[in-house]
């Protein structure tokens, strides 16, 4: 009985396999997840930006910012000072006397001052105004005197006498203290003379937050009278030296 031979394309069609001419092996049609890719475009990671690349930009933006603020605050003082030309007020010991200094038996130190302090304001378009000013006397690191000068104001190129009256009772002083061993001597003793209190500048409208600023006079002589007359103490060469700051950026209207 003769035997059937179909042709083989047929049957590798119906069985979904088609066969190239001289290759032996069958293809395959490509199915919807091959075809889905192969439209994708294909994935590259792209680099990340390390954390030390990015503390270093801000680490520049941070200084750059930092320079221009210090320029421009540099211009701006440069600016105010060639505007007002700001100076210190400043400070001397017109005159001062003695009228008691007595010292006990029982190391009881009595004194009483009698000074004047000249206050000059240099400047011709700032004024000042200074708070009531505490007021102490000392002589070898003891205190010898306090008082208080009422509050008073510097306007522009003004000259201001302050005067003040300051005196102790009752103030103990070791036995063996150079300033008992002088005034037993009758040597000359050393006085130093301190104000301390706040001022406000003032530069047209605009006035600044009350600042501490003291004053030291040091380098004063004097010796201790003799009875009821008192006694008129060196005072030229002194020196009072004025630590007052002034911040421009505190401006209040």
């Amino acid at each position: 009985m003769a035997e059937k031979i179909h042709p083989s394309s047929a049957g590798n069609r119906h069985a979904g396999v088609t066969t190239v001419a001289g290759n032996s092996n069958p293809t395959f049609p490509a199915n919807k997840a091959q075809l889905y890719n192969s439209t994708r475009p294909v994935y590259r990671p792209q680099p990340r930006r390390s954390r030390r690349s990015c503390c270093c930009s801000c680490c520049l933006w941070i200084t750059f910012t930092i320079l221009v603020l210090i320029i421009v605050a540099a211009v701006a003082a440069g600016v105010f000072y060639v505007i007002y030309r700001p100076h210190r007020p400043s400070f001397s010991v017109s005159s001062l006397q003695v009228s008691q200094f007595n010292l006990t038996s029982s190391n009881q130190l009595t004194t009483r001052f009698n000074f004047t302090v000249t206050a000059r304001n240099p400047n011709k378009k700032i004024a000042f105004y200074f708070n009531s000013v505490s007021v102490s006397v000392a002589s070898y690191g003891v205190d010898v005197g306090d008082g208080s000068i009422p509050a008073f104001v510097m306007p522009k190129k003004n000259t201001t006498k302050l005067r003040a009256i300051v005196s102790t009772t009752g103030q103990t002083i070791n036995n063996n203290s150079n300033l008992k061993l002088d005034l037993k001597n009758k040597k000359s003793l050393p006085l130093r003379i301190q104000l301390d209190t706040k001022v406000k500048v003032k530069i047209g409208s605009l006035k600044t937050k009350k600042m501490p600023i003291r004053v030291v006079c040091d380098g004063i002589k004097f010796t201790a009278p003799d009875g009821k007359t008192a006694t008129t103490a060196t005072t030229s060469g002194v020196k009072c030296k004025v630590d007052l700051r002034i911040k421009i950026w505190k401006w209040t209207i």
